[in-house]
């Protein structure tokens, strides 16, 4: 695990230094360069394998082909074999070796070899290309920008901030998505003109054209399919444990997170790694640390906990908006950078159990109540008919129930966030940032791919491109990687996931509960009372602490701030502010998406330069 960046001009070169510094904490244990008259290649490297050899940039046979890698390929020594069968010569014991020897000899076919989570680039100095791509599911980052003749790259934005051709710029357009699925979804990023390489993509730059070709190379397809039930209990444990044997290949030491749930639970369960980590707050209700700590004791294990108090929680939020280099949301941001800087002093490498939710249908708003099941068998017609007259009147018990009735899903799901509505968005900002974009122009193209599909279908579907790769898997890299940590997911893994992919709708849901079959498979592994939990997510005690003077004076000073005019109306903010601390609404998801937007945009372009220079 580590980090990358570069650019590519016909201007001096000596700017790698100050972009290579800003991801020293995806890094700190190396850091090296290759330049040329056209290429700056900086590299941080974390290692991992090959703690000797593994040095980056790494060369071809010739000198005439570089690599940058970020990254892990699980299955990295059974395409050594074959390379070396093909003649290729290596020279260190690295993945990140096979990656670009593979290059050479499959071109961009290499990347359907490929298990693992990566994100890389090679230079080809004899032809004047800058190859590169991103792993399947969106696991590692990949950022760029073409900017007064300067095409730019990097693991992180803030990264290409410190480049002399960087315009920093807001893009107006990111706001108002944000305010509603609680992160950054557009393929442009909160930077104008900094774009996100998308989950499954490889591009090509041309220095002598100046052009980049994007094309995509992995699409996620669900196919559903008839199947023996216990058969396919048996071959879910079987695929899931093989793949967790793969993400443990590592030459320091692998420890795991352990919440209270299924699925870190599973991958325990089976890995039995010497240390597990956790943390809760020190709120009723809100810890999952004895779960997790009972757990590690049936299985003899170390488990290191901490809990998380309101301060600790309040002064980190700067740290967590600072290194997500976008505004973000997830709550549970926040305690996962905890976690990840409590398992850093112990190890360099952890196991979690991101992915099972997407894959396996574990979320609880894929699974609708009764009551609306029943609802939904009226004719479609009869429901719309009912929305259309209710929809325009003032809120009441029951209307939320009707209007989601006469809806299709297409209308109203948009992930496993959704803070503000399209005209809630647009009445809270100013007219600058006001916007006709609505969420359905945001889902529409992908629910179009999957029009014929069931609605459980469709909804991990919109999850697998959109929630998991711009907000789980994001949290996830960027938390751990400020900690100097990598972080390892095999449950979202290529194999893990073509087998999941052909699970029929009625083993998810079932017997009153999600993701029903991997439950049955986990039950191999783990005990009754963990595999029966339903799912909590990261509980955050938020609303009762905007409730309490001290966090509603800290909110109350960031709306009060004069760049925040720019952005909202505050008189609407504060008078938000006020009904939820005097209990009259609950507002406390919408009080944080704007606030930590506005902690965000101080760090970025009002801090920044002060604290960086």
């Amino acid at each position: 695990m580590c980090g990358f960046c570069g650019y590519i001009n016909r201007k001096e070169k000596t700017h790698i230094k100050k972009m290579n510094d800003m991801i020293a904490h995806r890094g700190p244990d190396d850091e090296s360069y290759y330049t040329d008259d056209l290429i700056a290649m900086g590299f941080r490297r974390l290692s991992i394998i090959d703690l000797k050899g593994g040095r980056q940039p790494i060369s071809n046979e010739n000198n005439t082909m570089y690599i940058t890698f970020n990254g892990e390929i699980y299955n990295f020594k059974e395409i050594k074999k074959d390379l070396i069968n093909k003649g290729h010569i290596f020279k260190t014991n690295t993945d990140t070796e096979v990656i670009l020897h593979g290059y050479e000899e499959y071109k961009e076919k290499i990347l359907d070899k490929l298990r693992g989570m990566f994100a890389f680039v090679i230079w080809d100095k004899k032809n004047q290309t800058l190859f590169g791509a991103r792993d399947h599911f969106g696991q590692k980052p990949f950022y760029y920008a073409n900017m007064q003749g300067t095409f730019m790259y990097a693991s992180e934005i803030k990264s290409l901030l410190k480049h002399p051709d960087f315009l920093k710029q807001i893009n107006k357009e990111a706001l108002k998505p944000y305010l509603t699925f609680q992160t950054s979804v557009l393929n442009e990023t909160f930077f104008k003109n900094v774009y996100k390489l998308k989950p499954g993509h490889y591009f090509t730059y041309n220095e002598n054209t100046k052009k980049m070709d994007i094309k995509k190379y992995y699409e996620v397809t669900f196919n559903p399919k008839k199947q023996d039930f216990n058969a396919l209990v048996d071959k879910i444990d079987e695929t899931i444990t093989k793949s967790i044997d793969y993400h443990t290949i590592s030459d320091v030491p692998v420890g795991s997170y352990l919440s209270g749930g299924i699925d870190s639970s599973y991958v325990v369960s089976y890995l039995k790694p010497d240390k597990t980590f956790s943390v809760g707050f020190d709120y009723q209700n809100f810890n999952e640390v004895p779960m997790a700590k009972d757990l590690s004791d049936i299985l003899h294990i170390q488990n290191k906990n901490e809990l998380i108090n309101a301060d600790d929680f309040f002064e980190n939020i700067d740290k967590v908006q600072y290194y997500a280099d976008e505004p973000t949301a997830n709550l549970s941001a926040v305690p996962l950078y905890f976690l990840s800087k409590l398992a850093a002093k112990d190890v360099k490498v952890v196991l979690s159990g991101e992915g099972a939710d997407e894959l396996f249908g574990g979320y609880t708003n894929y699974d609708e109540d009764e009551k609306l099941k029943k609802y939904r068998k009226l004719p479609f017609f009869i429901r719309k008919f009912l929305k259309l007259i209710i929809s325009p009147l003032p809120s009441f018990h029951g209307k939320n129930f009707l209007t989601k009735g006469g809806s299709k899903i297409e209308d109203y799901f948009i992930g496993q966030a959704f803070v503000f509505n399209n005209k809630e968005a647009n009445d809270i900002l100013t007219d600058k940032y006001k916007s006709n974009l609505k969420f359905q122009d945001i889902t529409k193209p992908y629910f179009d791919k999957v029009k014929n599909a069931d609605d459980l279908t469709k909804m991990q579907y919109l999850d697998m491109n959109l929630w998991l790769p711009n907000d789980i898997l994001l949290k996830a890299d960027k938390m751990s990687m400020a900690n100097s940590l990598e972080l390892r997911v095999p449950i979202l893994d290529k194999e893990v996931f073509e087998l999941a992919s052909t699970i029929p709708t009625e083993y998810k849901l079932s017997h009153n509960t999600t993701k029903y079959i991997l439950r049955k498979s986990a039950s191999k592994r783990i005990p009754e009372a963990w595999y029966k939990r339903r799912k909590k997510g990261f509980p955050v005690p938020i609303i009762k602490w905007f409730r309490e003077e001290k966090y509603y004076n800290i909110i109350k000073e960031m709306f009060n701030q004069n760049f925040t005019k720019e952005f909202f109306d505050q008189k609407k903010l504060l008078k938000m502010l006020e009904k939820h601390y005097k209990g009259k609404k609950n507002y406390c998801r919408k009080i944080w998406n704007v606030y930590v937007f506005l902690v965000w945009y101080k760090n970025f372009f009002i801090d920044f330069d002060k604290s960086t220079n």
